[in-house]
């Protein structure tokens, strides 16, 4: 089969596993299988008594972006927040199951959250600056971590880190200004800068625009969208056309049960479970 002057081979393994196919160009050279940065195994998580994710299994792909969607309370957000272990500070939360990054159990035993957490960055559902300036809000963690040696570097890695997160035309001349002067977009990015200054592999997202205008929004999908090609991307999203335009591969739950995952076009065009389809074809949720 051709497309595009390209042609994809489909194993009997990838209809399995849904794996994405291989693409041979025209002359011959294979592409790469993407390769597994994280891996989620049997996940199950109580709040006390209570149930909230069952035995979730996900891979979670290098420089991709995974979606994680489905309806409010179904298990999204307490499954991203397994990823870098927030959910340890909550109290009476109990996390079974193993989540690898790069082959190592993040809950093992002897593991350094702290250091855990510069990996996997996080952004929240709402704009959090820090209440300290815009150069100071990027520069925190890594002088915490002690990432610079003076000055001149922790310019660059302020610099750079707006530069990333597509501010720094914005706020060039403002450095010294408030984070929270910054209009919600703004503060958005700031964050994601932020979360970038460490020099994570992974960032997660929760529900990142959902407090933001179309504008602001349009702006920082573009951005995922460039960072990906440097950083391994989680994104809870409410909105289906966010998956869509944004994720590779979509992981759909159900009243805290993964009951579908895969290539984010066969999700979405072929679902193959029954509440999938009922979800994307708004239904339910």
């Amino acid at each position: 089969m051709y497309i595009a002057d390209m042609k994809t081979i489909v194993t009997p393994e990838a209809i399995i596993n849904d794996a994405p196919p291989s693409v041979v160009h025209p002359m011959g050279a294979v592409q790469p299988e993407p390769v597994v940065k994280m891996s989620a195994s049997d996940i199950t998580v109580f709040y006390g008594h209570k149930l909230a994710l069952r035995e979730v299994n996900l891979d979670i792909l290098e420089n991709r972006v995974t979606a994680l969607i489905g309806p409010s309370g179904c298990g999204k957000s307490t499954f991203i927040r397994c990823l870098n272990r927030m959910n340890d500070i909550i109290n009476g939360c109990r996390v079974d199951g193993v989540i690898d990054l790069d082959g190592e159990n993040i809950y093992g035993p002897g593991q350094d959250v702290v250091q855990l957490r510069t990996r996997i960055g996080m952004v929240f559902q709402k704009p959090n600056p820090f209440p300290k300036s815009i150069y100071d809000n990027v520069a925190y963690g890594p002088k915490i971590h002690g990432m610079a040696a003076g000055r001149d570097e922790m310019n660059n890695i302020v610099l750079t880190s707006l530069e990333r997160a597509g501010l720094l035309e914005e706020v060039r001349d403002r450095l010294d200004a408030p984070g929270t002067s910054l209009s919600g977009g703004q503060q958005q990015r700031l964050c994601i800068a932020r979360a970038i200054a460490v020099q994570p592999e992974v960032i997660l997202m929760d529900e990142p625009c959902s407090a933001l205008d179309p504008i602001a929004t349009a702006r920082i999908e573009e951005l995922i969208t460039e960072l990906k090609s440097q950083y391994t991307i989680v994104i809870v999203t409410h909105s289906m056309q966010q998956a869509r335009r944004l994720s590779d591969k979509t992981g759909y739950f159900h009243l805290g049960q993964l009951v579908e995952q895969g290539d984010t076009d066969r999700v979405f065009e072929g679902p193959r479970d029954e509440r999938t389809r009922d979800y994307v074809m708004g239904r339910i949720g």
